[in-house]
């Protein structure tokens, strides 16, 4: 079987439903179901009789020995984290202790199992981690996009807590000879995503009639890949990929801010019109954040020459999947968005991006 840290959140749900409808290998899945992983994102497969969830935390090294010597995972991903800019921002020591402590005990876990295994399976083991573009740092409009040799320069407590760990994942394979992997990725959507990124975020408030708030000029450029395609990916460099070797995938999408905004409000016009006018009419600036990073691009070169990866979804036919998918699944939505997620909409955004009162 395959071990999946924060398998009940975003992205790392998405891989464990991919996982489990493109093998028969089984998956178990550790996460610490804080505020943004959700066991109604496995809702789908929690019967299968492949799947075995572990409620715990990163940090709890007692647990995760317990759950190396009795599963014996042929491959640990290694997804769990905290992700979001701003919630780092507010609260950086969240990000060291999760994103960094939570790494290192993973890898030291890991590290003790592994030197205990036969060579045989030693050398089929691998430990792929997760991790972002944001590590990058910025770009300008027009400079090339980040490849796997970019220099990192973090620029967010985010951002930085996922630089740390790619080293420290690195530094366990030079100096110990794990077997690891490491993926960069841009900017993901689609389904299970919890409403405080840009993009459930605008859906979840357009169907309330609410203000959609955008930072600042709202020319921040990002790539978009779609969730569906970055599993995709994932498996490809599991399967193929050398160890040792970072990898970079991104949706081949770069879109502003506003861009992206407003391609969300023209297919909720068509697809759930607004009685009272179009969408794009709610849409409202607010402060910008601090250290807003003005553009991030990847490079997908070397996954597409070396794994032949290129991703299925494009913005639109994503973007039309994914809206599709939140007017589907109202019950979801309503059950993630909870009086807490208001608060932090009013703290991060301010009175124009929080919510309207019901009926208004």
């Amino acid at each position: 079987m395959i071990l999946v840290t924060g398998g009940a959140g975003f992205i790392g749900s998405n891989f464990v439903h991919h996982w489990l409808g493109w093998t028969d290998e089984a998956v178990i899945v550790l996460d610490a179901l804080t505020y943004a992983g959700n066991l109604e994102n496995l809702a789908q497969v929690a019967s299968d009789p492949r799947l075995t969830f572990v409620h715990g935390d990163l940090n709890d090294r007692a647990l995760l020995d317990r759950m190396m010597a009795r599963h014996r995972p042929r491959a640990v991903i290694h997804f769990a984290a905290e992700s979001h800019v701003d919630r780092s921002i507010r609260g950086p020591e969240a990000f060291l202790r999760a994103n960094v402590m939570g790494t290192f005990s993973l890898l030291e876990a890991v590290r003790t199992d592994w030197n205990g295994r036969a060579a045989e399976e030693r050398s089929r083991f691998r430990f792929l981690h997760i991790s972002t573009d944001e590590v990058y740092g910025s770009l300008e409009p027009g400079s090339p996009a980040f490849t796997e040799d970019s220099p990192f320069a973090p620029n967010s407590p985010y951002a930085a807590s996922k630089a740390a760990s790619d080293h420290w994942v690195r530094a366990y394979g030079r100096t110990y000879g794990l077997p690891v992997l490491v993926s960069h990725c841009s900017n993901n959507y689609g389904r299970y995503q919890f409403p405080e990124k840009l993009i459930p975020l605008v859906i979840h408030h357009a169907l309330e009639g609410s203000p959609l708030p955008l930072y600042g000029d709202g020319a921040q450029i990002r790539d978009w890949l779609h969730v569906e395609d970055h599993c995709r990916a994932l498996v490809r460099i599991l399967e193929a990929g050398r160890v040792g070797e970072t990898y970079n995938i991104g949706g081949l999408s770069e879109r502003t801010n506003r861009e992206v905004m407003e391609t969300l409000c023209r297919t909720l016009d068509r697809l759930k019109p607004h009685p009272h006018g179009a969408h794009a009419e709610a849409i409202v600036t607010v402060p910008d954040r601090p250290g807003h990073d003005r553009r991030y691009a990847i490079d997908a070169g070397k996954i597409r020459r070396e794994l032949g990866w290129e991703p299925e979804e494009t913005f639109e036919t994503g973007i039309e999947k994914t809206v599709r998918w939140y007017l589907d699944h109202p019950d979801w939505v309503a059950h993630v968005v909870s009086g807490t997620y208001r608060d932090w909409i009013r703290l991060h955004y301010g009175p124009a991006g929080a919510a309207a009162p019901a009926g208004s």
